[in-house]
């Protein structure tokens, strides 16, 4: 077995591209990795790797065993799948990461179900606005709104993300209901704003149901980073707001919010909710868990449920 360990620590060092980052994917030291690396290539009687000072590559000899590799490790990792599913439940420790509200409105009810349906397993969460890292930060899986950018993990889409153009019933009896995008940016708005991220320009088409969009600037001289401050701003009539529908988590009705210009197009930028995970790393725990996400949110997602008709808002033709 210890040719076994060190071949599937080999493919993760090439995976990642990096000894540090397959190091910290197993909680070892860089020195231990290249320790194991080495004892590897001593004992296969090959050099695998030519290593720089900052970077490495495949030798042909690598390349040739890597294929292997993954064959090889891919079996067990099979073979330990179909002994996993044949288990009487699931249980051991995730540790997870998800922004706030992802967490609170969404992530958390979910929790609640799995630790009462499995009671041996442990969950750990942490809630950041700021994207952690995977690999370095120990994670087995993090939920995150846009696209996968990290070659080093796998992405699996929970649910599709529409956005919604927001404002209080209070906010739109002092300025009128906006008919246009023009009337729309003229008004006050309120903006979702942090260090990497700022929301104020809303793509919505130019006319009611054409399918193109155009980019149109927002007015807003409240900024604020926390989703739940940002929708209270919004009810006491700060501004509009151009926000995620998965911010929601109650009726627009009881919050006394209601949408805008909703016989126009919004684009969306291939928004959704993914969860990601380490290559290799989705156990059936952390299967199981990902699933009963899925399962809670739903298609038509969840909080789709909390703005009455809205599977006819904002689409064109």
């Amino acid at each position: 077995m210890a040719l076994v360990n060190q071949l599937s620590l080999f493919i993760d060092v090439v995976q990642q591209g990096s000894f540090t980052k397959a190091a910290a994917l197993h909680d070892m030291d860089n020195s231990s990795l290249s320790k194991q690396i080495k004892k590897l290539e001593a004992q296969l009687g090959v050099q695998l790797l030519n290593r720089s000072t900052r970077s490495f590559s495949l030798t042909p000899a690598g390349e040739e065993i890597l294929q292997q590799a993954y064959s090889l490790v891919g079996t067990l990792d099979q073979v330990q799948s179909i002994a996993d599913s044949y288990q009487a439940e699931p249980k051991g420790r995730i540790r997870v990461t998800a922004p706030y509200h992802v967490g609170q409105n969404h992530l958390q009810p979910v929790i609640s179900q799995f630790m009462r349906r499995y009671p041996d397993v442990e969950i750990e969460l942490l809630l950041d606005d700021k994207r952690s890292d995977i690999i370095s930060d120990h994670f087995d899986v993090a939920f995150r709104l846009g696209r996968l950018d990290d070659s080093s993990l796998i992405a699996k889409k929970v649910a599709d993300i529409r956005a919604v153009i927001l404002a209080s019933t209070a906010f739109i009896e002092q300025y009128g209901e906006p008919k246009t995008p023009e009337q729309l940016i003229k008004l006050p708005s309120v903006l979702y704003s942090n260090r990497s991220l700022i929301v104020d320009t809303v793509h919505l088409s130019e006319q009611p149901h054409q399918r193109n969009t155009l980019p149109y600037k927002m007015r807003g001289k409240y900024k604020v980073n926390d989703v739940q401050t940002l929708l209270s701003a919004v009810q006491d009539g700060l501004g509009y707001v151009t926000i995620s529908s998965s911010n929601l988590c109650c009726s627009i009705e009881e919050m006394q919010l209601m949408p805008l210009l909703t016989n126009h197009t919004l684009c969306n930028r291939g928004l959704a909710l993914y969860a990601l995970y380490p290559h290799r790393k989705q156990t059936a725990l952390v299967k199981e868990f990902i699933s009963a996400v899925q399962q809670y949110i739903g298609t038509p997602p969840i909080w789709e449920q909390n703005i009455p008709g809205f599977n006819h808002f904002y689409r064109a033709p």
